[in-house]
């Protein structure tokens, strides 16, 4: 009996598929990443913006960061196409064999952080609309049965929710074109741009930018995991820039949307907080947010079991997906974390912008597109032993850009905002290091590592 039921679920794992798991077509790539990020959490930042800038200008910055964002999205999604490998098993090729393994247990506490805030904020919503029509009301239990309905989408694998993500998307679409159209239908945008700046709320159009660009960031550690299973290079690039572009702008437009109709319309004006939408738009909205988190924390808790495979490969899909579904449960009726969100994404960014500037880098530049997939997952007998299982280049750069990051958000905050500064720096400190090591292993007679041969799918 378990046995029968164990086979309906996913046996998904870190090696690289053969064709046949490279299920996802265009229209299939497009519909994930658009489902991935119309999430209540990325509709709740753009409420963030305004009026801390103007509605134009908060839109803008939306549109310019959602497009610097998704080209580091769409490049390290593109290394798992080639390779078939994960995001967090890739990141071996750069960091060594051993090394790669410290992104992979930052990646699983960050996407379990997301889980959390995401499970507690659609439970907030549900628990708001329900008490509106019945007066019930319990915050922990409706926590508990959304992420419980995630973690039973996720046993499914990257098949299950390759087949769910489309009709989500479609629908979180609908919704969010109502909710525009109830806002438009009372003001216009003159009126929406007229909202008077607030200087004392300390938000910037750079600031602005910046968080658009650390979400993208906060997305990548999966982009890999998702992209690998894409059927060509052309088809992962183009659904993952048009499908997270889109939810992205949709979803950030439409925060920050909602708040300039909330400060219009001179009712409660909380930012963050998911019960404005329902207030302000009823129940569509809180069906937006419900559906958002079923497609997004699915996604996720998928992400954290590839990243306990790259630190296991040997260990199944089963046991790991419900182990940590368990404790993202659980882990989501912390409300505390709520008043930390933003601290979250800066950190996020700290840890995180300079792992995919020395990916690309190396990936693209120095080992000009080639990997040995083979070798990603071996030890000390593979491509990427490097010295002790570590890349020195690698980490000496990664020291560097994250102390940076650091110190930019959160002693000395950059008035350009620190993401992309970051991201150049650590790129050109990463070649500039590999150049010298490599000069002098030739120096001294010792060999590089092997090359992979051009076999990639296009």
């Amino acid at each position: 009996m378990l046995k029968r039921i164990s086979a309906q679920f996913a046996h998904d794992d870190v090696k690289a598929g053969g064709a046949a798991e490279r299920t996802m077509g265009l229209r299939r790539t497009f519909m994930l990443w658009l489902a991935a990020n119309m999430v209540v959490t990325t509709l709740l930042t753009g409420t963030l913006f305004v009026p801390g800038v103007s509605y134009g200008t908060a839109v803008l910055m939306i549109v310019l960061g959602t497009l610097v964002g998704v080209t580091v999205l769409a490049l390290v999604g593109n290394m798992g196409t080639r390779t078939g490998m994960p995001t967090m098993v890739l990141t071996r090729g750069s960091f060594g064999a051993r090394g790669g393994k410290f992104p992979a247990v930052l990646n699983l506490a960050v996407l379990m952080g997301w889980s959390w805030i995401q499970a507690l904020l659609a439970g907030i919503t549900v628990n708001y609309a329900v008490e509106s029509f019945t007066g019930f009301s319990s915050v922990a239990l409706f926590t508990v049965l959304c992420q419980g309905t995630v973690v039973l989408l996720a046993l499914f694998g990257h098949r299950g929710i390759e087949r769910i993500e489309p009709y989500l998307a479609l629908v979180l679409v609908g919704l969010a074109a109502y909710v525009l159209f109830r806002v438009f239908s009372q003001f216009s945008l003159a009126d929406l741009g007229g909202i008077p700046v607030d200087p004392s709320l300390g938000f910037t159009p750079a600031i602005a930018f910046d968080v658009v660009v650390a979400t993208a960031i906060s997305w990548t550690v999966l982009s890999a995991d998702f992209n690998r299973n894409a059927k060509g290079q052309r088809t992962g690039i183009l659904g993952t820039v048009g499908g997270y572009t889109s939810s992205t702008v949709l979803s950030m437009t439409l925060g920050a949307t909602a708040i300039s109709y909330a400060i219009l319309s001179g009712g409660t004006v909380a930012v963050f907080d998911p019960t404005l939408l329902v207030e302000n738009f009823g129940f569509a909205a809180a069906l937006v947010v419900f559906l958002s988190v079923m497609a997004t924390n699915t996604l996720v808790v998928y992400g954290m079991v590839m990243s306990y495979l790259n630190l296991n490969p040997r260990s199944g899909f089963l046991a790991p997906a419900l182990v940590l579904g368990g404790i993202s449960i659980v882990g989501a009726l912390w409300q505390g974390i709520l008043d930390r969100f933003l601290d979250f994404l800066f950190l996020i960014g700290t840890f995180f912008v300079p792992v995919f500037a020395i990916m690309l880098a190396d990936y693209f530049i120095l080992r000009r597109g080639r990997y040995l997939a083979e070798d990603l997952l071996k030890g000390r007998d593979g491509a990427y032993w490097f010295s002790g299982g570590f890349n020195p280049a690698a980490w000496a750069a990664y020291i560097v850009g994250a102390g940076l990051a650091f110190y930019w958000t959160q002693i000395s905050p950059l008035s350009l905002g620190a993401t992309l500064p970051v991201f150049f720096l650590t790129f050109a400190l990463y070649l500039a290091i590999s150049f010298v090591l490599s000069r002098r292993s030739a120096t001294a007679g010792q060999p590089e590592p092997r090359e992979a041969p051009r076999r990639e799918p296009v």
